[in-house]
């Protein structure tokens, strides 16, 4: 019997603590129906903690009559309020070390991120996060790799999920790794829920940095997003800016965190998007619309940064849309 723990910290969110416990359920009758047994493939336990100075201790076993062999993986769930600093939760960090160090595999979802990077196990390591926290989470752990684009990083002995409802993906990867992808696309068809191929950088928006405190870059943001980024010349980028052009390269760059190019094909992407959300304009005529006198070189770079070809994310995202289509 496999045991998984689910961390209840302080402002954990309730309904993925119990929607993970029916997953696995789920996953359990699914198991169960495929072999003669009537011991659960999987028992969940959960794990309360009072406060930031104690360790979480177990309030809950999904079946006591048989021991596992110990935890084999422990989640902590996403949380509907600010992510935890790291000095409100020293215990905890101890304890999913100690946890780490006996081999048991440490995931995230969401917000959760927080809490598992402050163990310092994630350093130079990928990780992600919910996309509206994944600056806050560099910040405040500059040497942890977050990549926000990806819906679930699985890295062995570390899996993080993104999105605030990644608990589904990422109990149907546990379900994958401890009882077999048969198991898992068996209990994925039934919660209907689509068992891969998603990624958060279909659903995130571009949220340019604004609070960098660089006047001058924040003067050619503005520019940049009242004009929808029509104009990317740089020698107009460092007129407006009052800059010379290697300094505003410069200065655009550590501010913003990416190129000039690369943060005018965002904001051309994020307006393109709305056009295929709420539009039924070709692809060529959106191309010419967002600055691309290029449709090649718009569906190359629309496909790059959402993950999906402009026709595809039509198809899957066009409110006008029938049900049937």
């Amino acid at each position: 019997m496999q045991e998984i723990g689910v961390v209840m910290y302080a402002g954990a969110q309730q309904a993925a603590i119990l929607g993970l416990t029916d997953l696995f359920a789920v996953a359990n009758r699914v198991a169960e129906a495929h072999s003669e047994s009537t011991i659960p493939a999987i028992k969940v336990t959960h794990w309360q903690q009072d406060d930031a100075d104690s360790a979480p201790y177990k309030v809950f076993d999904s079946y006591t009559p048989a021991a596992s062999t110990g935890l084999a993986a422990l989640i902590l769930p996403p949380a509907l309020g600010e992510p935890l600093g790291a000095d409100d939760m020293p215990a905890l960090q101890v304890w999913l070390r100690k946890q780490h160090a006996a081999g048991v595999v440490l995931t995230s979802v969401c917000a959760g991120a927080f809490a598992l990077a402050a163990t310092g196990l994630v350093k130079q390591r990928r990780m992600t996060t919910h996309w509206s926290h994944a600056e806050l989470l560099h910040q405040r752990f500059p040497d942890v790799i977050v990549d926000a684009d990806q819906l679930i990083i699985d890295d062995g002995d570390i899996i993080t999920a993104g999105g605030l409802m990644a608990w589904t993906d990422l109990g149907l990867r546990l379900v994958d790794r401890l009882l077999g992808s048969s198991v898992m696309i068996a209990t994925a068809r039934i919660l209907l829920v689509d068992p891969a191929g998603r990624e958060q950088r279909f659903y995130s928006v571009f949220s340019p940095c604004l609070t960098h405190g660089d006047a001058a870059v924040l003067k050619v943001q503005h520019w940049l997003q009242a004009t929808q980024a029509k104009e990317t010349a740089l020698a107009i980028l460092a007129a407006e800016a009052g800059l010379e052009e290697r300094t505003f390269l410069r200065r655009f760059q550590k501010a913003t965190g990416m190129t000039t190019t690369e943060y005018c094909q965002r904001l051309r992407v994020g307006r393109a998007r709305e056009l295929l959300q709420f539009g039924n304009a070709s692809i060529d005529r959106i191309a010419w619309e967002v600055g691309y006198s290029d449709p090649s070189a718009f569906r190359k770079v629309f496909t790059r940064i959402v993950g999906l070809a402009p026709s595809d994310y039509r198809r899957r995202f066009n409110a006008k849309a029938s049900p049937a289509a």
